[in-house]
């Protein structure tokens, strides 16, 4: 077995949040060292389009907006690796990281930056028409259905709060609710109830996305009468929530009831000394790059002092 790799600042992921991180804690001097996980990039890889990312007038892609992101980090000093994190100790310091289950690292201060994943319907057609679509954004994506007929999946707060923002952009939205009621609060439901352009379709559930390298319908079937039919639209946006990538840290790390790490308030402080936690693994309410990214900074920005405050830099 090799000698554990002992590391000042050890960030955990690679999307914005991350490599913000990494930028920062570069600067800092703190010879960060990054392990990208399982999606390197993180969920913007898998969007096409970004048009609300501050400094990017034309648009931006996704993958081509996180590969800047990855050598800016890259261009500071930051050792960035392939690997995935797959084990933690946080009992005692430094912090031990197992990478791939096999490689120990011992790390001063750690940076969780592992993101979410957003939770799909599991059809074929849904992940082959993801971004040509198909999103799980409203407010990322929204804006490219401008007057078109789109629909959504989902009977929660933020699929009531995604389709109004959706009605307020599109001619009609098709709101898809498997049971006869939705689970959103009672102001979220009157909200929707009340615009004129939503139309709900209850105990609804999706069969098939249709259309080659764009949408152009849905096929859905009722669940009381079983009955089939397809409704043309143009985007199919799914809301069924999100998945914080948090499993490997409980136990040691406090968090909610979905998974998401809680921090201490106007900070990235975790309950464990010298561990911080940036982007979208700690925000289940805004969930949108520039977030992440001024999450990330904090979060070095916290390790650099605690590292500091503790004579180890």
């Amino acid at each position: 077995m090799e000698a554990a790799e002992k590391v000042h600042c050890l960030i955990i992921g690679s999307g914005p949040a991350g490599y913000t991180a990494a930028i920062y804690a570069s600067r800092a001097n703190l010879k960060p060292v990054l392990y990208q996980g399982i999606q390197p990039g993180g969920q913007l890889t898998i969007t096409t389009e970004v048009e609300n990312y501050p400094g990017y007038p034309d648009g931006v892609q996704g993958p081509e907006m996180m590969v800047d992101f990855e050598k800016q980090a890259a261009r500071m000093g930051a050792d960035i690796r392939y690997g995935l994190a797959t084990k933690v100790d946080f009992s005692s310091t430094p912090h031990k990281v197992w990478i791939d289950d096999e490689k120990l690292i011992e790390a001063d201060s750690v940076i969780i930056s592992t993101g979410a994943s957003a939770k799909w319907l599991g059809l074929e057609s849904e992940q082959r028409l993801n971004g040509y679509g198909v999103s799980a954004c409203a407010v990322c994506d929204g804006f490219f259905f401008r007057g078109k007929e789109v629909a959504i999946v989902g009977a929660g707060d933020t699929a009531a709060e995604e389709a109004l923002y959706l009605s307020k952009l599109c001619s009609k939205v098709h709101m898809l609710i498997r049971k006869d009621a939705m689970r959103a609060s009672k102001v979220m439901q009157d909200r929707v109830l009340k615009t004129a352009n939503i139309e709900i379709h209850w105990n609804t559930e999706t069969l098939e996305i249709l259309g080659e390298n764009k949408v152009d319908g849905m096929k859905v079937k009722n669940n009381k009468t079983g009955e089939e039919s397809v409704i043309p639209v143009q985007g199919f946006f799914v809301a069924i929530g999100h998945q914080p990538n948090s499993d490997i840290f409980k136990g040691f790390v406090d968090m909610d009831e979905a998974g998401y790490i809680l921090t201490v308030p106007g900070t990235s402080k975790t309950n464990v000394t010298g561990v911080f936690a940036a982007g979208d693994v700690q925000d289940k309410h805004y969930r949108q790059a520039v977030t992440a990214a001024g999450s990330g900074c904090m979060a070095a920005l916290d390790a650099e002092r605690y590292l500091s405050a503790a004579g180890i830099v």
